[in-house]
């Protein structure tokens, strides 16, 4: 049965506002809509910009194998360079890496260096290591003219490459440049560390613009792989990366109007969910006790979505990466319950792979019937068996889209973020606080919502020097310095070390709208780049434009 939702009312229809950057008129949203599913009319591009060429060692910087110098082929070099340059990092210790990256490394080389180099112990780069500290202290060390030529030249390329033609309107594209090739690093304990990124030619990448536009030149004595003219995407270049088979994109800047206009709809949905996410509640709950099993599966991954923020789950081939899951994907393995634990009742153990391979891991306590139903799935189940073995992705958000246009899981996702941000603001801020205090508020807000969506990182490894650091510095400041700025040290060392083990980026970025953060600026009197970043205040633009200090998600 469907679920009406109340339409949404814009505070305001439309604002008229010109950004420098974005150079177009917000009411061009409405006035310039093109038919179902076109995106453009005209779009012309340069193409992506390729990494340079790779230039062999110098003569005086050699490989060892076994204590021998030994002249590598250019491919094994340059992977061996690859290595190299990473040897001050935990990556090159950790054995997955290690392993991945030897056997990768092999298929570069010859028959002969295959034969010779058998034993990655016995290899020795440290005097290709040396030659990449000196470059990097070398780029440090640069004069001020030396800066300024090497600025001028990514000056020239950004012209050349950073900017299209978007139904004639010029538009900066956002990473233009291909990434170059290296060893694959992965989130988490990826199982697929240490592989080989390969070099992406021009005969792998498919070109996007109009029929009427020039088509950009590939390199010489190179070609494209294809040329599209496909106005119903936004991208302009794609190719598919060699580790997981992933397909890559350049696409429009951030602060573009199709990234800006789709930005705001993403965020808009989300808002119309907060008109009926009553009514969903209440359906799923009731289908926790339906006749049918299937029912009953779906009724507890949409209260393990709604309530944990967890990822709906894609379904994928086996062995296809690494052995994540989401919601509907959960295996018999990765759950545990327990009637009571740490005082409280009917709580479920998470312990589990998700996005990038970060780990999952929580407690839990569910309402009764969660916990019934969850006692009855695992019945007759071995550990390697599907909890909701009568459940898929797109079966789940299906139903959610019945239920109100739009809706999916990752809506679901978006809403609770939002909302939460949103209540946390409420509860943690005073307008009395200071500038100081007001952002330790809103990074304990963001964080509130970085651990609901699992949004984790590890610890940097200078944590601990840039916390003594900051302490130093806060003594001397305690005998030199006055009461306030004392404080404002204090906050500074408290954000730190709780925000030590937890990613904020992702949530700011994806998940949270960012008309609240501007309203609680507004209200706060604080300058709106105390939040947002240049680059992140650019992909905003939309927002710190039309909100009001009255928004409300």
């Amino acid at each position: 049965m469907a679920i009406l939702c109340e339409p949404v009312v814009c505070q305001r229809a439309v604002k008229l506002c010109l950004h420098p950057f974005i150079g177009f008129l917000f009411i061009r949203w409405e006035e310039e809509k093109y038919e179902d599913g076109v995106k453009w009319r005209f779009l012309e591009h340069s193409g992506p910009y390729f990494p340079p060429e790779y230039q062999p060692l110098p003569d005086n910087v050699h490989f060892y194998y076994d204590g021998k110098k030994v002249k590598l082929s250019l491919a094994a070099e340059e992977v061996a360079l690859f290595f190299a340059q990473m040897l001050d990092h935990e990556y090159t210790t950790k054995k997955v890496f290690r392993e991945n990256f030897f056997k990768d490394w092999r298929k570069e080389m010859t028959d002969a260096e295959r034969s010779l180099i058998q034993d990655l112990g016995k290899c020795d780069f440290g005097e290709i290591h040396a030659m990449h500290k000196a470059k990097v202290e070398a780029r440090k060390n640069m004069t001020k003219e030396e800066k300024q030529a090497l600025k001028e030249a990514n000056q020239k390329i950004v012209d050349e490459f950073g900017y299209c033609l978007l139904d004639h309107h010029r538009e900066r594209i956002g990473n233009f440049k291909i990434e170059p090739p290296g060893l694959f690093r992965g989130r988490g304990e990826h199982p697929k560390q240490g592989m080989l990124k390969k070099r992406i030619q021009p005969e792998d990448i498919i070109i996007n613009c109009s029929k009427e536009a020039c088509i950009p030149v590939p390199p010489a004595g190179h070609r494209w792989k294809e040329v599209r003219h496909d106005n119903t995407v936004t991208w302009l270049v794609s190719w598919t990366e060699n580790i997981q088979g992933s397909i890559k994109y350049i696409m429009l800047n951030a602060n573009s109007k199709l990234k800006g206009e789709k930005d705001w709809e993403k965020y808009e949905v989300a808002r119309k969910l907060k008109s009926c996410v009553d009514n969903i509640r209440s359906q799923y709950r009731s289908d926790l006790k339906s006749r049918q099993m299937s029912t009953r599966q779906r009724a507890v991954a949409l209260y393990f979505i709604d309530k944990l923020a967890l990822r709906a789950g894609n379904e994928k081939e086996e062995g296809e990466t690494a052995d994540t899951v989401g919601c509907c994907s959960l295996r018999v393995e990765h759950i545990t319950l327990h009637e009571q634990m740490d005082g409280k009742e009917y709580v479920v153990e998470f312990d589990f792979l998700g996005k990038d391979s970060i780990r999952y891991y929580n407690k839990v306590p569910v309402i009764k019937k969660v916990f019934k139903n969850l006692k009855l799935f695992l019945e007759n189940k071995q550990p390697g068996d599907e909890l909701f073995d009568r459940l898929y992705t797109s079966m789940l958000n299906k139903h959610l889209s019945s239920l109100m246009p739009g809706l999916t899981a990752k809506v679901f996702r978006t809403y609770n973020a939002s909302i939460t941000l949103q209540e946390q603001l409420k509860e943690l801020t005073n307008k009395s606080d200071s500038v100081a205090e007001k952002l330790l508020s809103y990074n304990r807000a963001n964080r509130a919502v970085a651990i609901l969506c699992n949004h984790q990182r590890a610890p940097p490894k200078t944590f601990d020097q840039s916390m003594a650091t900051l302490q130093s510095k806060r003594k001397k400041a305690a005998v030199k310095r006055c009461e306030e700025q004392l404080l404002k040290m204090e906050i500074q060392a408290t954000d730190r070390e709780e925000n030590k083990q937890i990613a904020l980026g992702t949530s700011k970025l994806n998940y949270l709208d960012p008309r609240i953060s501007v309203a609680w600026c507004k209200n706060m009197g604080l300058p709106v780049d105390k939040i947002y970043n240049k680059s992140q205040r650019d992909k905003f633009a939309w927002a710190i434009d039309m909100t009001e200090v009255d928004f409300e998600f």
